[in-house]
C-alpha cells in the first residue's frame, strides 16, 4: 500500500514535496516572519487554517440551508455577548 492509497487528516501523514507559486511579495513577507527555513511550516499551518474555513462554510451553508440563515439583530447580540461590545453595530462608543 502506497501514502496515495491511504487517507490522513490535515497535518498528518508524512511529507511530500510540491512546487509552489507565489508572488515575490508574499514569499518576502512569509520570509520576513519566519526566516528562509520555516516557509514550508508557515505554509502547512496557513493550509491547515484554510482547510478547517472551508469546512466550517460548508457547515454553515448546509445549517442555512435546513434552518434558514440567522437573523442579523441575533448575529449582532451574540457577537456583542462574546466581545463585550453593544449589540447595535451604529451606536456611537
Amino acid at each position: 500500500m502506497t501514502d496515495g492509497d491511504v487517507e490522513f487528516p490535515p497535518g498528518d501523514g508524512p511529507t511530500s514535496r510540491i512546487s509552489v507559486t507565489l508572488t515575490t511579495g508574499t514569499l518576502q513577507a512569509i520570509r520576513e516572519r519566519v526566516g528562509k527555513r520555516g516557509v514550508s511550516a508557515y505554509l502547512e499551518k496557513a493550509a491547515q487554517r484554510q482547510i478547517e474555513r472551508d469546512d466550517l462554510d460548508e457547515l454553515i451553508a448546509d445549517f442555512d440551508q435546513v434552518h434558514g440563515p440567522a437573523a442579523p439583530e441575533a448575529v449582532a447580540a451574540k457577537r456583542a455577548r462574546m466581545t463585550g461590545g453593544t449589540a447595535n453595530p451604529g451606536a456611537a462608543a
